[in-house]
């Protein structure tokens, strides 16, 4: 026998458990002690073009009229990978690039046989949309493995995007570069130029750089990809392919120093009854100003530095709406540019813990207040931030980050006794994040490593420390070997995490929905209600087949402990797992007579936990088809077995899951369409008589070149017939002495997003987004479990709803309350703006954001004007004025 002790809990590690873990981990263990040199890396491009060197650069103006565009050659030899890959361009490309003492310049020149017909609609700053493009990628560190690429569109839209992996596919859009580009159109086709400074790339420091390079256009009404590089469908790569950029001498790194100040002010109103009435927070000023500075600053010739004073994000989408009725946390999309732009060097590439999940800063408040009326922020406030991100000419990519918020507090107000009171919520808090990865040789191989802190002044304030941590450590170390040419992929990690606080707040964490300690049925960890700390582990490996004709598979084992807890600064739902899973895929990269291409794949899954209780498995099939005419279609066909849950009593026994199936579908016209649009949907149905299903679709116009109109529509109506309500005591004892109370309860959903943008100019652009809401949930057939580990429920009687929004529940001659657990929510969100990039790198903002809500007694989402009642829910306006500036400094 072999124990593993961690503060606050003992886990036993079975002769079970041990064999299941001691195959892929050995396996890991040996094929990381592969070397850098026994890879063989993808073979490399033998195209090779050189970039010239001007004393002046040309005037970016989209003409190419300069003296020298019309000294130097330009290159050609376009080759399709759409949609006939092999085969030389059906129109003819040329592209040239020269160079000066502060930038790098690309001109390119696209023949049409009928200019006319050349796609030009336009979109917002880097968004490319159906419009024809030209893509110029480039491997500044020429370690084959990264690429930035910067596009523009037949209409003159910038896009740009950075590939953190050998992926075409795998793009990072947070990359916000400030360069130029403008593009014309002539008699025989268009022409771009881009002006690309040197201060906007990365790169090491050496008298000469070879890089590499690749160019693609992309013409819609043909569906066709060009590229002077071409990657083979069937191979899983990118700037492992690329050609090599020679010429570029005597450049060096730029020492930069980038400012970017900004002011802003909002103005609030209230729609219908202020929600201050009678409270001594009526008369509080409805407006607000504030004040800022993002900066970035060049330490040496290959790290940034980026820091945030007082940072504002009004400007940004509001997150959609969303009701959930499980116990774990929603995870949102991070949308704030300084947090996104650069946070691939933060990740370990996608497999393994989330050890930093970037909303935790800034976010809600942790905790509630409760009271007649209360107002709390929305958002912690960010004092500061700031992160060191680059890479050295060793290989060795690093990000560090630190930001720090100050206290969050709630006003209320109880009307019944005139109590006034400021609660607080949070304390002041630093988060801390530090990442290395180093590249093995040039195969495109990375081992890597991963810190987190959090520190939390909780001070002595009571509530707080009875419900957060005051500090908590995480991190590991993660590797991924590419192996034969990156045909396959070893990737695995190891980490830890540590957490401490007061007994309350460790108790909280033993007993959250991470890890239920506490159930009743189990032997192998205890809840120590003195303990001050919190411990844990988690490791993992994977084997893939990435690139070949037809067959590719993957295999992938991991073990999470039940004391490791990520959620003060990462991404964790449940501890207390080990899963396994493998999947094979057969796929057809040709074109055919009825398909384009195609592929299926079978995977299967299985979960314990570490008392090798499986609780959960499936098994998918999974296909994808591309028709002569590029349309898309995607299916899903899960079935999961039965199995023993032990998270559906939220911290009971083990509770039997039903078997059942679920399916999935999505069909989509062809990209190169003006027209766009999406249909899909999905069924399930459990023998616990859950079932259901949901539409969704979406419509993208383009009545006119400058005009873009969508609306996406999606509802569902299902029944899930063992819907957790509450855990009571006086149970029976074959559910240890407590009542776990299931219900079932039909939800009833639809939204419409709604979204209209207006082009200008590709730098002037009025953007509108607007989601109503409706969702409701009726409850009823209410019982508890019968036994542990079973799925049978004990049927009560009827019940009665009280004035108090409670529920009197009959069980045969007694009866026992419960609170109504029905809802009927409406929602309206909606985000208007007016984006105006002024000069480069400097934008104006102008914003209108609403936020209305409603929570309903009773009623049906479903009913035609559920939509219409969400418009006029009682909510307030936002109006916001931001305006930046950038000045390159240095």
């Amino acid at each position: 026998m072999k124990w593993d002790r961690i503060r606050g809990a003992r886990v036993f590690l079975g002769p079970e458990m041990q064999s299941l873990l001691a195959p892929p981990l050995l396996a890991s263990l040996l094929l990381v002690g592969l070397t850098a040199r026994a890879q063989a890396p993808a073979e490399r491009g033998e195209r090779r073009m050189e970039a010239i060197r001007v004393e002046q650069g040309p005037r970016v103006d989209g003409v190419l009229d300069d003296d020298v565009w019309r000294r130097i050659p330009f290159t050609s030899d376009f080759m399709q990978k759409e949609p006939d890959q092999g085969k030389p361009a059906s129109l003819r490309t040329e592209v040239a690039i020269v160079y000066d003492a502060e930038a790098l310049y690309v001109g390119a020149r696209m023949a049409s046989d009928k200019p006319e017909d050349i796609e030009t609609v336009m979109t917002r700053r880097d968004e490319s949309g159906s419009a024809e493009r030209f893509i110029l990628s480039l491997d500044t560190y020429r370690d084959r493995r990264t690429a930035y690429s910067f596009a523009v569109t037949a209409a003159g839209v910038r896009v740009d995007w950075y590939h953190p992996q050998d992926d075409e596919y795998t793009r990072d859009s947070s990359y916000s570069p400030v360069w130029q580009a403008r593009t014309t159109q002539t008699a025989e086709g268009w022409v771009a130029e881009f002006r690309i400074p040197f201060s906007q790339l990365r790169f090491s420091k050496a008298a000469e750089q070879v890089w590499g390079v690749n160019f693609n256009r992309y013409i819609p009404r043909r569906n066709e990809d060009d590229f002077w590089v071409v990657v083979p469908r069937d191979v899983t790569g990118w700037s492992s392919h690329f050609g090599e950029l020679t010429g570029i001498r005597g450049v060096a790194p730029s020492r930069r120093v980038e400012l970017v100040p900004y002011v802003s002010g909002d103005l609030q109103a209230n729609s219908g009854a202020n929600p201050r009435a009678g409270t001594p927070f009526e008369s509080r000023r409805p407006y607000s100003g504030r004040a800022g500075l993002d900066a970035k600053v060049g330490l040496g010739p290959n790290l940034t530095l980026d820091a945030t004073v007082n940072p504002d994000f009004g400007q940004l989408d509001a997150d959609p709406a969303q009701v959930n009725l499980t116990a774990f946390e929603t995870f949102l999309e991070e949308r704030r540019p300084f947090f996104s732009e650069g946070s691939q060097l933060f990740s370990n590439d996608e497999y393994g813990p989330v050890w930093f999940y970037s909303r935790r800063i800034g976010g809600p408040p942790r905790l509630s207040a409760e009271a007649d009326f209360v107002e709390s922020p929305r958002a912690s406030t960010i004092w500061g931030a700031a992160k060191l991100t680059g890479r050295l000419s060793s290989g060795l990519s690093l990000g560090a980050l630190g930001a720090f918020t100050g206290d969050a507090f709630a006003d209320t107000y109880d009307f019944a006794t005139g109590t006034q009171d400021r609660v607080k919520l949070d304390s002041r808090t630093g988060f801390g994040v530090l990442r290395a990865q180093q590249e093995l040789g040039d195969g495109g191989s990375v081992v890597g490593a991963t810190l987190t802190t959090m520190q939390r002044g909780i001070g002595e304030a009571r509530l707080l420390t009875r419900e957060l941590a005051r500090e908590a450590y995480s991190g590991g170390a993660d590797f991924r070997l590419r192996l034969l040419g990156g045909e396959y992929f070893l990737s695995g990690f190891a980490g830890g995490s540590l957490v401490r606080g007061d007994p309350a707040a460790i108790l909280r964490l033993q007993e959250s929905s991470a890890r239920y300690f506490q159930r009743p049925d189990q032997r192998y960890v205890r809840v120590s209600p003195e303990a001050t700390a919190l411990s844990g582990y988690t490791l993992g490996a994977k084997m893939e087949r990435v690139s070949g004709e037809h067959w590719l598979w993957s295999i992938s084992a991991g073990a999470v402990s039940p004391g490791f807890e990520l959620n003060d600064m990462g991404r964790l739902n449940t501890a207390d797992d080990i899963d396994v899973d493998v999947g094979l895929t057969y796929r057809e990269t040709d074109p055919g007579r009825f398909l384009r291409n195609w592929e299926l794949t079978l995977s299967a899954f299985t979960n314990w936990n570490y008392g090798l209780t499986r609780q959960s498995s499936s098994l998918s099939l999974n296909g994808s088809v591309t028709f002569p005419n590029f349309w898309a279609g995607e299916f899903r066909a899960t079935y999961m077995p039965r199995a023993l849950s032990d998270s559906l009593t939220r911290g009971g026994p083990l509770m039997q899951s039903a078997q059942g199936l679920d399916t999935e579908f999505t069909l989509t016209n062809s990209y190169s369409d003006t027209t766009r649009w999406t249909v899909g949907g999905g069924a399930w149905t459990y023998e616990s008589g859950s079932r259901g299903g949901f539409v969704t679709a979406s419509l993208t116009l383009q009545p006119h070149r400058r005009l873009r109109l969508g609306i996406e529509p999606n509802a569902s109506l299902y029944t899930d017939g063992m819907q957790y309500v509450d855990t009571l005591e006086g149970g029976r004892a074959e559910t240890y002495g407590h009542r776990y109370i299931f219900g079932s309860v039909q939800r009833r959903e639809v939204a419409l997003r709604l979204r209209a943008n207006l082009f200008l100019t590709p730098d002037l652009s009025l953007e509108a987004y607007a989601e109503p809401f409706a969702s409701s949930g009726t409850f009823g057939s209410f019982g508890e479990l019968e036994r542990a580990g079973g799925r049978s429920l004990r049927r009560y009687g009827s019940f009665t709803r009280l004035a108090d929004g409670g529920l009197e529940v009959a069980d045969g001659d007694s009866s026992f309350q419960l609170y109504d657990p029905d809802f009927n929510i409406r929602s309206f969100r909606s985000n208007v703006v007016l984006r105006w990039e002024w000069r480069p790198g400097s934008t104006l903002f102008l914003v209108w954001q609403q936020d209305r809500y409603m929570g309903l007694a009773r009623g049906n989402p479903l009913a035609p004007r559920s939509l219409g009642d969400a418009l006029s829910s009682p909510g307030g306006h936002t109006f916001a004025l931001k305006l930046n500036w950038w000045f390159p400094a240095g």
